[in-house]
Parts: structure tokens; C-alpha cells; sequence
């Protein structure tokens, strides 16, 4: 029985619904996927120092944030196509403001998860994403590349309860550069991605890393697939 079959026995046991919205017939519908394919800059709530300039596909409310926590904590692998479209998406959109497409490497940084959330979770959802965008670019000409440059130094508390100033604090010094694990080009275009931008601590501690080790004219930017709306 070949994979087409398997799909077909499984969406008839268990149909497959919008993660967004509900509506049988796929994983995200078109009215929901099309909520990710708005980019805008991901603008956090207070801007800390030290943040990037960075991009989302679209907003953290309505249906994606049902979409993203079932792609991140209900384990909706299936998730990571539309939504790894959706994070390609806004690297090219932070990419192409930064200036002129560049000639060099576009290298993707995620943001790792922690230990702890990676044994609950079974697996870092961000490095799927960045795989899934990586192949989204390079389809589309862009040379990118994912990278495991950072790495997570002692223990974080759970932030989401945490102010923002509390988050900052929480984060300060977790990140830290490996370049034992790749080699960065020079000249290269770092991007840090990650899927979902609250407070903006935890691109501004990744780019602050990053940006402390690694040598170049061009700045580290950030891209994610949703931001949270800023409170009117």
C-alpha cells in the first residue's frame, strides 16, 4: 500500500479539520493559511534595546494562534508545511527590506528550544519551521541555509505568565554562539527565526548574541511566522 493510500485510509478515520478555524478538509484552510501570507514588521509590544529589524507573516490572533499552538503543543506535525511557508515568507520580507537581494548566503539561525521543552514537546518545532522555510527559499533562488549557532546556556523559567520586563530578565545571558557546529561565510546574512514574537526579549537576546560574535557589516535581522497585536 503506497503513501497515497495510508493518507486516504487515515483522513477517512480520523478527517482531517482546519487548525485554525475547525473546518473539515484540511490542515489549514485557505481563509486561515491566507491570515499568514499578510507580512508586516514584528513590531513587540514595548520594544526592547537591541531589537532586531524582523517580520511576520501575519498576526498571533484569530485563528493562527490556534494554528500555532496546535503545530507547537498538540503535536499537529502536518502543521509544519503551511506554516514553515509562512516563516520563508517573512525572511524574504525582512530580507528584501534590509536592502538589494544579496549575492551572499542567507543563513537561518533558530532560536533553540529548551531541554526541557524539547523532551515534553518530543521534538524543537522551531528547527522544523526553519527546515520547512529553508526549502521555501531555496526553491525560490534565495541561498539559504539553516544554522545551529545558538544554543541555550542554564535554565529558563516558563515566561508565559512573565511581564516583559520579567522575560528580559529571564532571558538575559541564555544564549550563546557555537560556531563549532557551522561555519559562517563571510560576509553571510544572519537571520534569526523563531515562531512567535510577545515581548521581543527572546529575538533580542539571539540577535544580541549573535551580533556580539559574529563579524560583518550587515545587521542580524529577525523573522517569525506570527506576531502578538500591539494593545490599542
Amino acid at each position: 500500500m503506497d503513501g497515497g493510500w495510508l493518507r486516504a485510509l487515515a483522513d477517512l478515520l480520523l478527517p482531517r479539520t482546519c487548525a485554525g478555524c475547525g473546518l473539515p478538509g484540511s490542515v489549514l484552510c485557505p481563509r486561515c493559511a491566507a491570515l499568514l501570507a499578510q507580512p508586516r514588521p514584528a513590531s513587540p509590544r514595548r520594544f526592547p534595546d537591541g531589537f532586531p529589524p524582523a517580520a511576520a507573516a501575519g498576526a498571533y490572533a484569530g485563528p493562527v494562534r490556534p494554528a500555532l499552538i496546535a503545530f507547537k503543543e498538540r503535536g499537529r506535525a502536518e502543521l509544519a508545511a503551511p506554516l514553515g511557508a509562512a516563516l520563508a515568507l517573512a525572511v524574504a520580507a525582512v530580507v528584501t527590506a534590509a536592502g538589494p537581494r544579496p549575492a551572499r548566503p542567507v543563513l537561518l539561525v533558530p532560536v533553540p528550544s529548551t531541554p526541557a521543552a524539547v523532551r515534553v514537546r518530543g521534538r524543537d518545532h522551531v528547527r522544523e519551521l526553519t527546515r520547512r522555510a529553508e526549502s521555501e527559499l531555496r526553491a525560490a533562488g534565495l541561498d539559504a541555509r539553516t544554522t545551529r549557532l545558538l544554543r541555550r546556556r542554564g535554565r529558563v523559567r516558563d515566561s508565559a505568565e512573565l511581564s516583559a520586563a520579567a522575560r528580559r530578565a529571564n532571558l538575559a545571558g541564555s544564549f550563546v554562539v557555537d560556531t563549532r557546529r557551522a561555519v559562517v561565510p563571510r560576509g553571510a546574512l544572519l537571520v534569526v527565526v523563531d515562531d512567535v514574537v510577545t515581548s521581543g526579549a527572546t529575538l533580542t537576546e539571539a540577535a544580541g548574541a549573535l551580533a556580539r560574535v559574529v563579524e560583518g557589516p550587515a545587521p542580524v535581522l529577525g523573522a517569525v511566522v506570527a506576531a502578538t497585536p500591539k494593545r490599542p
